[in-house]
């Protein structure tokens, strides 16, 4: 038999953290599809990239370049869910890997724990191994309580896709990657103005002025309301996932606006059409989940809340 395709499994900070139903979601998803994530033993933040990356960027590099070498040992590729660890580790390593004045410096901080940076490995998110490995027609197979009725908006994030002359995954003005695999599952994709605009938490926007970060958020929730509404919102993004869920309840404080909207990461949708129940993977970490006690397409697709 063939060997399945192996990823190492780059966890981040946000996922164990605040949502760890996307790792177990993950793991049930990469499983059904006859992929292997390995763990990925001694692995830090990656770290964050626009802040970290622009105070000190060899410093920001050494520490994503030690966790890159941990995947260079045996050459299998990195994958991860989250669109700022992804950001992260892939532009060290496409940076490293261009520029020698920076691997230099690099390497000789590597040194001092006997790590080096060779270049050997690919990084990629877990879309990339859902669409490019996976494969649509397999998920589509794989998908037994179909999303039938159910109305998805899609946020898929700024560091997935940008800069798309580096990174060539796809336009990202018109971006398709999330979509198309978001539609394997049977639901109805609702699209609406503010799709790619920022979910507001990036760029410690979140953490400087949190009604500022809010505002973008609540800008976006307002146009898929425009766009005749949504039963849920799909990203491939934890961050992301935390300011659209949580920003709901902030929003309602800050604002007095009040949003009924089921976020979930892509691997979350996944696991649901799957099969999988809400409670085998957690899905009860989500504030938006456990606060509403009804919602009819949750019933309609079978799943008891």
């Amino acid at each position: 038999m063939p060997k399945r395709p192996a990823f190492y499994h780059f966890l981040g900070c946000i996922i164990p953290h605040r949502y760890p139903s996307i790792e177990k979601a993950t793991r049930l998803v990469f499983e059904d599809l006859d992929m292997d994530l390995l763990d990925m033993e001694g692995a830090t933040c990656c770290p964050a990239p626009g802040v970290f990356g622009s105070f000190e960027r060899i410093t920001w590099a050494t520490i994503a370049a030690r966790n890159l070498t941990i995947a260079e040992e045996t050459g299998h590729p990195i994958t991860t869910g989250c669109n700022g660890c992804f950001a992260s580790l892939w532009d060290a390593n496409y940076e490293l890997k261009h520029d020698e004045d920076l691997r230099e410096a690099v390497n000789a901080g590597l040194k001092e724990i006997d790590r080096e940076f060779k270049g050997t490995i690919e990084v990629t998110h877990y879309v990339d191994a859902l669409y490019n490995t996976a494969g649509l027609e397999k998920m589509r197979k794989r998908v037994v309580r179909p999303m039938k009725g159910v109305r998805m908006a899609l946020h898929p994030g700024c560091h997935f896709m940008r800069p798309k002359l580096l990174k060539k995954k796809e336009d990202s003005e018109r971006p398709h990657i999330l979509k198309d695999i978001s539609l394997t599952t049977g639901g109805e994709y609702v699209p609406y103005k503010d799709e790619l605009m920022c979910c507001g938490a990036g760029g410690a926007v979140r953490t400087a002025d949190i009604k500022i970060a809010l505002d973008f958020t609540k800008q976006k929730f307002e146009s898929i309301q425009a766009a005749g509404g949504a039963d849920m919102i799909v990203t491939p993004c934890p961050f992301c996932e935390l300011q659209l869920d949580l920003g709901q309840v902030e929003i309602e404080k800050h604002f007095g606006v009040k949003f009924e909207f089921d976020v979930l990461h892509i691997s979350e949708l996944l696991a649901l059409a799957f099969g999988h129940d809400p409670d085998e993977f957690g899905l009860d970490t989500h504030l938006q989940y456990m606060q509403r006690k009804t919602e009819p397409h949750w019933e309609q697709l079978g799943i008891k809340r």
